[in-house]
């Protein structure tokens, strides 16, 4: 009976991290149905709105900076009072934010939002913790299904995003998409009702007295040099042509609906691969799943440049989804493996601020690129990023075998 209660303790353990991993799933869920509709849509209200056409994108762009900007104060607010509580700022500054949206969308200001989206971008930057938070509850075997299967909230985001993008239109009969921004005010309020259910155990009183490793030793491993460029490119890349397909399907003639068709099976293929990612990682390892995303995004960028009918796009960006899938699954549970206890805050937020950098970058170099240059000049900027990830990568892989062998 004795030698039950461990036993039985480890499974009460694993049920309850299973229930947290649950709820912040379906709370990854409703903020990446958020970023759909506001990726399907934004560019358009950018476009309607700017008088430089060429701005149209920056709204979005000006998302991710803030998302950047306060990816390290939003770790460090975590540190300070906890992940819940951390998560709840965030949801509280993406209600702020949609109701900036809507107000600005009402009188037509291009100014207004874009401020709106930088709210909004602030907001994002805690959602980022989400997996964060699953490999936090998570022991060591579950750790690759916890993270997976938080990514895999965004599932419903293939659903309910492109869905609510298109039937919201109708709610105001505006050409303004106001409709939209209502629907993300929605779903702020219902994952900030969601998230005080969300119990993250703290750090014991060992770890937080844990020495803590120089940044420039903790930076300087391979396994940190991989993973921050696997999950930044990865992203940025996704980022830099996902936001481009709207404006590109447009000057091809697509409707709004094919358009949304293409979103829709994209985030399907950044997502559902989630069901399995983790169970993968561990089957054939995380450098090989990093490796097939890389080889993913060099095909839908090939896709994009040999044609322009609604299927080039259709298939192309369902690659992209699934590039970015195995990239960034593995570069995230890569990152695990990097620091310390003690350290998790202060890796997580530097490798989350160099990773949103370069996606603020991508994301405004998007829209001006494309209307300076072409949709081509765009995709044949992107694969010599992926093609040196996928080198390193190997590198890494190759280095690890070495030691295996000699040890």
């Amino acid at each position: 009976m004795l030698g039950s209660k461990p036993i039985h303790h480890r499974a009460f353990a694993m049920k309850s991290a299973q229930s947290q991993v649950a709820l912040l799933a379906l709370c990854q869920a409703l903020a990446m149905t958020t970023n759909t509709i506001l990726i399907t849509t934004a560019a358009l209200m950018g476009y309607a709105l700017a008088e430089d056409k060429a701005l149209a994108t920056l709204p979005l762009a000006m998302r991710q900076i803030a998302t950047m900007v306060m990816t390290i104060p939003a770790s460090l607010l975590m540190q300070r009072v906890g992940r819940r509580n951390g998560f709840l700022v965030g949801t509280l500054l993406g209600i702020v934010g949609a109701a900036l949206g809507i107000y600005s969308l009402a009188i037509a200001q291009f100014l207004g939002f874009t401020l709106a989206m930088a709210v909004l971008g602030a907001s994002n930057s805690f959602v980022g913790y989400y997996r964060f938070a699953a490999a936090d509850v998570a022991d060591e075997p579950f750790r690759a299904q916890a993270i997976s299967w938080v990514i895999a909230g965004g599932i419903i985001a293939a659903i309910m995003g492109p869905w609510l993008a298109t039937g919201s239109q109708g709610w105001f009969n505006s050409d303004l998409y106001i409709g939209a921004i209502v629907a993300v005010l929605g779903l702020q309020i219902i994952s900030s009702l969601l998230l005080i259910g969300l119990q993250i155990p703290p750090m014991v009183p060992g770890e937080q007295t844990e020495a803590k490793r120089s940044p420039m030793a903790i930076m300087g491993q391979p396994n940190f040099i991989v993973a921050t460029l696997g999950s930044t490119v990865s992203y940025g890349i996704m980022v830099f042509v996902m936001t481009a397909t709207p404006l590109a399907m447009a000057t091809a003639f697509h409707s709004f609906d094919q358009t949304a068709s293409v979103i829709q099976w994209h985030i399907f293929g950044m997502f559902g691969p989630s069901l399995f990612t983790g169970w993968l990682i561990k089957r054939f390892g995380v450098l090989t799943m990093v490796q097939t995303g890389a080889v993913l995004m060099l095909g839908c960028l090939w896709l994009n440049l040999v044609g322009t009918s609604f299927w080039h796009f259709e298939i192309a960006l369902l690659l992209l989804g699934l590039g970015w899938n195995f990239m960034y699954v593995g570069s995230t549970t890569l990152l695990t493996e990097t620091y310390r206890p003690a350290e998790k805050g202060q890796v997580q937020a530097t490798h989350d601020f160099i990773m949103f950098s370069f996606v603020a970058l991508t994301t405004y170099l998007s829209g001006r690129l494309f209307y300076r240059f072409d949709w081509a000049m765009l995709n044949q900027l992107s694969w010599p990023l992926v093609l040196v990830t996928l080198g390193v990568v190997l590198w890494l892989q190759q280095k690890r075998w070495r030691v295996r062998r000699l040890g």
